[in-house]
């Protein structure tokens, strides 16, 4: 399979997982029959955009809820740069690429913020890179604001199968990688209950590494879901809702000030409105 074929068909697996994720999460919002059903149930708005003077197919699209029945927020966003240029600072941390900084990535990156305080947040992305190296990366941890260990335990579980299938060292590699990189060291705590992260996937087998990344997206497909059902139901106190907006606020802060995504995303001229969608949209510090 040639390279060019190799990025096609990564793109269109981003794009076909984002528009799995938001049928489902569309889906949730139908069923829904709780304190918020007398609105109507939220729907994705989608907005293309692409960079000045970049070839064609360069740019990416937000997928964009707010205001849902279930769904407070979420984005769910794809992106492929074409031509991409490496700034010295990151082009410094991949052999090769300090001679030939042009760079390839597509990838797709979701955040969830939810109305009930007792369903978790979440976040995924996964992502193919090509420079002077090529690889695969991502990843999809879960953030409650009030621990819940069956919640925890099943998110573990789905993606410890998917690692399973591939290697059996993935999990406890990726998993112990999730742990150290979301966390707040300013505050000395996990931003939530974890979930795996990899990055510089490359095994030798890109059908191989290909396919496992294809199977973490379809993990978190099937057991978040699953979770966001379990949970949407509770009722909950405004005292739960403070709390929530205060966990929100530790969100806010790992990702403007440690997010490696982020800080990549700002950097190499990304599209600010969809590297920023990950805040919340209310928070709240005591």
């Amino acid at each position: 399979m040639s390279v060019e074929e190799r990025k096609a068909k990564a793109r269109a697996w981003f794009e076909e997982l984002r528009d799995r994720i938001c049928a489902e999460f569309e889906k949730i919002e139908d069923e829904y029959t709780g304190p918020l059903s007398d609105r109507p149930p939220g729907r994705f708005e989608r907005k293309p955009w692409s960079r000045d003077e970049a070839p064609s197919g360069d740019g990416g699209v937000i997928s964009a809820m707010r205001g849902g029945r279930v769904f407070e927020k979420i984005g769910v966003m794809t992106s492929t740069r074409l031509d991409g240029t490496l700034s010295p600072e990151f082009a410094g941390t991949i052999p090769g690429a300090e001679k030939d900084p042009r760079f390839w990535s597509s990838s797709i990156s979701l955040v969830a913020h939810m109305q009930n305080p007792h369903v978790p947040a979440v976040h995924l992305n996964t992502r193919h890179f090509i420079a002077a190296q090529s690889w695969f990366g991502g990843g999809t941890d879960l953030t409650p604001m009030f621990p819940n260990d069956d919640d925890a335990g099943d998110f573990h579980a789905a993606l410890k199968k998917a690692c399973d299938a591939h290697d059996p060292t993935y999990y406890a590699r990726f998993k112990k990688w999730c742990d150290e990189y979301f966390y707040l060291p300013h505050r000395g705590e996990p931003r939530g209950a974890g979930g795996i992260f990899y990055d510089r996937l490359d095994s030798g087998d890109w059908d191989e590494d290909f396919a496992f990344t294809r199977d973490v997206g379809l993990a978190f497909l099937d057991i978040y879901p699953q979770i966001v059902r379990r949970r949407m139901g509770q009722d909950w106190t405004s005292a739960e809702r403070d709390h929530q907006l205060v966990r929100r606020g530790r969100y806010v802060e790992f990702n403007l000030l440690y997010d490696r995504g982020t800080q990549f995303g700002l950097k190499t001229g990304g599209n600010t409105e969809a590297i920023l969608m990950s805040l919340p949209p209310e928070a709240r510090w005591p």
